[in-house]
């Protein structure tokens, strides 16, 4: 990426945009002339080749009926496992160690089923008070499933600051009555990445099973998940991966692990030629395929065909070079041009533990993301105080940075935010 010194020029991002070599992939997407889309770690654009592979998968629906279970373009039947191979390189697996499968809290809640195996006094699961409330509901219900109090052993471990969590705190929670570590590998609202190799390696010492909630990293940062031997992990598919809403989730399950009996077991989970034999006694694949419950939602899962092929191309590394450096420029504007307007940035300034957004906090949160929309930046909000920036690294550009910046520093200066009530629409 580029190295010269920051200017705080629409010139200068012109030319950080010349220098790119992702900007090509911003074709590829549906952006509005007229709007700024900063909300990629929520939801991610639509891309043209994503609307191809499903207008592919219907055809086939519309070709061949039931066939299309086993013909067409993208055979269903399979359709799972040919994407969890597609998918592999982005969390550093085999390709039969991920499977494209569920929604983000069913897979949790398999996950959780399969490898929660309380014991004795070993019978608490540990997670942190920062993490997504899915999953501490998931997590809640288990416990209740095998009859323990979430009260007393669902384990949070708390933030110094209400930002980031220290691994020294996790490491130091990992006590002999835990019986599994669920923990997120980037922070939903600061972004922070947590050092998921060590916090492996320390669950490992004690013989604790971790797994992690990958839904605001995979896409945005590389992984490495077999080779520091993660246990599990799962991840929704429709922020960084831009799989579409309610696009079908996915999840990893280290080799390790094969043959261990899936928590939720459904016919889907059946060894692929086993599977229309119809007998009541499961033989499980022997891959990751085994966690997987029902039948696929094939319409959900088409656009991501499309989309991971533009992450095969165009690379995790490459992608994760563009993010940090676009980032890092989102926040020298920040800081040389909203120092007089109260703002404060919540998110890592260290490029090792910041993951795909910006958290920028202010009191007047709601309202000023509320000035935003109605000037063409599309933000994210999160209570009580951060506006999410997310310039995602294949279709923002630098210059969308820089006018993002300058229209919120107009917003600040006129006090547009004043005509919005300082609360959270529906949806946030």
């Amino acid at each position: 990426m580029p190295t010269g010194a920051f200017q705080p020029t629409a010139d200068y991002a012109e030319q950080l945009d010349q220098e790119d070599n992702l900007s090509r992939y911003r074709e590829e997407f549906y952006t509005k002339p007229d709007s700024i889309y900063m909300d990629g770690n929520s939801l991610g654009l639509l891309s043209k080749r994503a609307e191809r592979t499903l207008l592919e998968s219907l055809a086939d629906w519309r070709e061949h009926g039931i066939d299309g279970w086993m013909h067409g373009a993208h055979p269903w039947f399979t359709l799972s496992e040919r994407l969890g191979e597609m998918s592999a390189a982005l969390v550093g697996a085999s390709p039969e160690e991920v499977i494209v499968t569920g929604s983000t809290t069913v897979n949790l809640h398999q996950l959780a089923a399969t490898f929660y195996r309380p014991q004795g006094d070993r019978s608490k699961i540990l997670a942190d008070e920062l993490t997504f409330p899915s999953d501490i509901y998931a997590l809640q219900s288990q416990l209740r499933l095998r009859g323990y109090d979430p009260e007393t052993h669902l384990v949070r471990v708390k933030s110094r600051d209400g930002r980031f969590l220290e691994e020294e705190d996790i490491i130091a929670a990992m006590t002999d009555d835990i019986a599994l570590i669920i923990l997120p590998t980037v922070l939903y609202r600061s972004g922070q990445i947590l050092d998921m190799k060590r916090l492996t390696e320390e669950a490992h010492k004690r013989g604790i099973p971790i797994g992690f909630d990958g839904c605001h990293s995979i896409g945005a940062i590389p992984h490495a998940f077999s080779e520091w031997g993660v246990d599990f992990a799962y991840w929704c598919n429709y922020k960084h991966l831009n799989g579409g809403p309610g696009a079908v989730a996915s999840l990893y399950v280290n080799r390790k692990h094969f043959g261990t009996m899936p928590g939720l077991s459904g016919w889907f989970g059946s060894r692929k030629d086993k599977q229309f034999d119809m007998e009541h006694t499961l033989t499980p694949a022997d891959a990751a395929g085994a966690y997987q419950i029902g039948t696929p939602h094939v319409l959900s899962l088409a656009p991501l065909i499309g989309s991971l092929e533009m992450f095969e191309e165009a690379g995790i590394d490459r992608i994760r070079r563009k993010s940090l450096h676009i980032n890092h420029y989102l926040m020298d504007l920040i800081e040389h041009e909203l120092g007089d307007f109260g703002f404060y940035i919540g998110s890592p300034r260290e490029d090792e533990r910041r993951g795909g957004h910006v958290s920028l906090e202010h009191p007047e949160a709601a309202r000023i993301c509320k000035a935003l929309k109605q000037n063409g930046v599309i933000p994210d909000f999160r209570a009580p105080n951060i506006i999410r920036l997310a310039p995602v690294a294949l279709y923002n550009s630098y210059s969308d940075v820089w006018e993002v910046i300058r229209i919120l520093k107009r917003i600040m200066e006129e006090k547009q935010y004043e005509q919005f009530k300082n609360e959270r629409e529906v949806v946030a």
